[in-house]
């Protein structure tokens, strides 16, 4: 008896699709991974949608409180209702001038926010510089920048931008500087500390060997490899960066009237503590939201990018 020993195509068991005609399965991002760990976190989605809420209010000051005339919105005065408390018409009430507090807020977030980014972006670029040229060619030129950061981390830094502040005059410019002179050793201790680490990597060996120049390492190999302490040192110093800007205004060294920097609002505030507390408070309250909005972020970042996190 003759049988048939043709094989018999058989069929996936559940009538999926076979291995052949299956769709590989799509590699996910850095980035998607990292926002995927990023919003695990309730604190850290709390402190994004503050820090969202605070731009958007930076964004439509103009829309709230629009110029009238030469008068910005944010120093148009009505002496008839001054020291109005919160109400329908005026939100945070209005100030011993008349000014609406909602308004000067509303522009004041975004004085403060574009100082404390502007502070951070140069005091970074100059920090992540010197980082990256100690931390690669290490030597004199390491012995050089870490002491010259050793010098400024010596000194607070509400004590060293009073200093520079003092010598430049007041305003709001010198007082970025002064920040920003303080906030350049963190970034570049980070950025050292990460190179240091990385330049003997084999990577790095195998860029030399194909006769990569010492600038091309450093800025297509080596500092893609630190963002990520870079970001997060980068968010924490906004926040600092604020309180800074907000104390020396606060002190009077800082933004001048009648700019609507919170510090400056708090120094004006001050004087009516006691009878009046809506000059005070929402200030107050308003840079104690942006701090904790910022810190809670960075938390956030810091672990979503830490690679031993990676679950």
């Amino acid at each position: 008896m003759i049988t048939n020993n043709t094989a018999v195509d058989e069929k996936p068991v559940g009538g999926g699709p076979s291995e052949a005609t299956a769709k590989p399965r799509k590699k996910r991002s850095q980035m998607h991974d990292v926002w995927r760990r990023f919003k695990r976190s309730h604190t850290s989605m709390l402190g994004l949608f503050l820090i969202l809420m605070l731009v958007v209010l930076a964004l439509s000051a103009d829309i709230i409180a629009p110029a009238e005339g030469r008068n910005p919105g944010y120093d148009i005065q009505d002496l008839r209702n001054t020291m109005q408390f919160p109400s329908w018409e005026h939100p945070m009430g209005t100030d011993n001038l008349g000014r609406d507090i909602f308004a000067r807020i509303a522009h004041g977030a975004r004085i403060s926010l574009q100082v404390a980014f502007l502070v951070v972006t140069a005091s970074a670029i100059i920090g992540v510089a010197l980082g990256a040229v100690a931390g690669y060619y290490s030597g004199i030129s390491d012995n050089i920048i870490m002491r010259l950061c050793d010098i400024v981390l010596a000194v607070p830094n509400i004590l060293m931008a009073i200093s520079i502040v003092a010598a430049l005059g007041p305003s709001l410019n010198n007082a970025m500087i002064a920040v920003g002179i303080g906030a350049i050793p963190s970034y570049a201790r980070v950025v050292r500390a990460s190179v240091i680490s990385l330049r003997e990597q084999e990577f790095i060996e195998a860029a030399h060997a194909v006769g990569a120049s010492n600038f091309r390492i450093i800025t297509k190999h080596l500092l893609p490899n630190c963002m990520a302490p870079i970001i997060v040192n980068a968010t924490m110093g906004v926040a600092g960066a604020i309180l800074a800007v907000a104390a020396l205004s606060f002190l009077g060294i800082g933004t001048q009237p009648p700019t609507p920097e919170w510090g400056a609002m708090l120094s004006d505030g001050r004087r009516f503590i006691r009878d009046f507390w809506p000059m005070v408070m929402f200030p107050g309250l308003m840079i104690a939201i942006a701090v904790f909005a910022l810190n809670m972020m960075g938390d956030g970042l810091r672990d979503a990018l830490d690679p031993r996190l990676k679950k």
